[in-house]
């Protein structure tokens, strides 16, 4: 039996609006509705997204020129003509200067996307399969890395995984360095995992080379190179450094030559630095919007800047979640030390399905997209904020301003005096009882309206 209600609960009127499954914004429509008022559509999608605006504007002057500027965009141009070798060298030059790899690091870029690198790493690191290796498994991305590592060598694995099968966290130093395989050739993380929003702000150094799927949080922070160790570094594009069919690889020289027989070419690293990037037909347009974004780090004043930026914008998010009295909750605590800046999940009334629907619905409505989108995973309580590069400060504000006039109509307490705790008593008190509603149904369009009519029952 359900307790009775606070005493001082006053009658009110709970209207609830439910959506038909296969509304747009409910499956995952980046598109809003063509009513849409929004002076544009702000898209918080995990990738592939957005890039800034300059960006894009001047990939649209480079890449798809007038006829009558006589000249030829990288979609257009041979791999192997000099003006491609101009775009790909400016590409890696700016790469090296804005994150500060060091000389004895090689800078590739292979096709096959982060799931390609699962398999290019160890092919690469263990020339017979039968090598150790250690992956820490704080997420979705690094659990997938270690079932392909499985074909190609021996890993162990230290992972952060909770009792009820979600990551929060990351092992400690203590624990991995306890743990970890001492024959290991290499040491795995994911420095940002874009589902469960846990992000190692520095990486670890340990005595094997570290391997880092790099891949949402690339160019968001300084990386420490030598001081912790990196071995291998990959990175998509399709977050924070252009668009989808490009992967940024960094190898340390020292490890190159260790390759497995079996290492397809367009896989095998040392294959691809000896042929300077080209040994297969490189992604030319790829590359060429690589070299853009890169352009516009630099001019934003430099990594430490960016970094600042991206603390800021995150910042926003988390403050709204963490004073909205329990409305909003996120899986990461912030004593942790490890809620991601790139990817920010949040739930809504401890996941209230028909809340979170109608949140996703009312922010289609406004042009903000991609808070949800389908993926091959089980479907979350969480939404998820992704906040790359393309991602501007005024882009969250019209989040979190519309977070907090949600929260204020939906969170009973913020529109009387009474609390968030008790009216979600009176809810429950009442939703399993017939007494304690009077339904009234309307279909409009996609939506079917309930209005409830909520009186303090004791039971």
């Amino acid at each position: 039996m359900r307790g009775a209600p606070p005493a001082d609960l006053l009658p009110h009127v709970r209207e609830q609006v439910y959506f038909k499954e296969d509304h747009p914004a409910l499956q995952g429509s980046l598109t809003p509705p063509a009513d849409c008022i929004a002076p544009k559509i702000v898209n918080f999608s995990p990738g592939p997204t957005n890039l800034p605006p300059a960006v894009e504007a001047e990939i649209k002057f480079r890449c798809f020129p007038d006829p009558a500027d006589k000249r030829l965009s990288s979609i257009a141009l041979s791999h192997r003509s000099p003006e491609f070798g101009a775009i790909l060298q400016n590409a890696l030059r700016l790469t090296r200067k804005v994150m500060r790899i060091p000389k004895e690091y090689e800078i590739l870029f292979m096709q096959g996307g982060g799931h390609g690198q699962f398999a290019a790493v160890p092919m690469n690191l263990c020339s017979t399969g039968k090598e150790k290796a250690t992956y820490i498994v704080n997420g979705t991305w690094s659990a997938r890395a270690v079932d392909e590592a499985k074909k190609y060598c021996e890993p162990s694995v230290i992972s952060s995984i909770n009792d009820d099968g979600t990551y929060t966290s990351f092992p400690s130093y203590e624990r991995i360095a306890e743990e970890m395989d001492a024959e290991s050739k290499f040491l795995y993380v994911c420095s940002n995992e874009t589902v469960n929003g846990i992000e190692l702000h520095r990486l670890p150094r340990f005595d094997v080379p570290l391997v880092v799927d790099a891949s949402s949080d690339f160019t968001s922070k300084p990386i420490a190179w030598r001081e912790a160790n990196v071995g291998v570094l990959f990175a998509c594009a399709s977050k924070n450094i252009g668009h989808p069919g490009v992967t940024m690889v960094v190898i340390r020289k020292d490890l190159l030559g260790n390759a497995n027989p079996f290492t397809p070419g367009v896989f095998n690293y040392e294959t691809n630095i000896n042929a300077e990037n080209v040994w297969n037909t490189c992604p030319t347009f790829n590359v060429d919007v690589v070299g853009i974004m890169m352009e516009w780090l630099q001019a934003q004043g430099g990594i430490e800047k960016i970094e600042r930026l991206c603390i800021l914008k995150s910042n926003l998010v988390y403050n709204v979640i963490d004073n909205s009295n329990g409305f909003y909750s996120t899986p990461v605590d912030s004593e942790s030390g490890f809620r991601s800046r790139m990817n920010v999940p949040f739930s809504i009334a401890n996941g209230d399905e028909d809340l979170t629907d109608k949140f996703l619905v009312e922010c289609w409505n406004r042009g903000i997209v991609g808070l949800r989108t389908m993926t091959p995973f089980s479907k979350s309580i969480y939404l998820r904020a992704s906040l790359y590069h393309g991602v501007s400060l005024e882009d969250v504000d019209v989040l979190v301003s519309f977070m907090k006039e949600f929260a204020q109509r939906h969170s009973f307490g913020a529109a009387s005096t009474g609390s968030v705790a008790r009216d979600m008593a009176l809810v429950d008190c009442l939703s399993s009882s017939p007494a304690g509603v009077a339904g009234l149904f309307m279909n409009r369009g996609n939506a079917t309206r309930e209005v409830e009519f909520h009186w303090p029952v004791i039971r």
